[in-house]
């Protein structure tokens, strides 16, 4: 899940889950990727997390829950 704000660089500024469910295991995946608040993650980006149980590791593309 993925909120949405906007931005004053002209982006949305999306702020994803810090945990996720594991499609693999089930497990909890913990957010590895940071962003600063100069430049904060956005449609397009790239949000990165491991799991804590199996290790496998998800990449995710950030995308605006706006667009259709």
């Amino acid at each position: 899940m993925t909120r949405s704000y906007p931005s004053d660089r002209g982006r949305r500024s999306l702020i994803p889950d810090p945990v996720i469910v594991c499609i693999d295991c089930g497990g909890r995946a913990h957010l590895l990727t940071t962003w600063s608040e100069e430049d904060p993650p956005a449609a397009g980006d790239l949000a990165v997390y491991r799991c804590s149980d199996c290790l496998d590791r998800w990449d995710l593309v950030l995308e605006d829950p706006t667009e259709d």
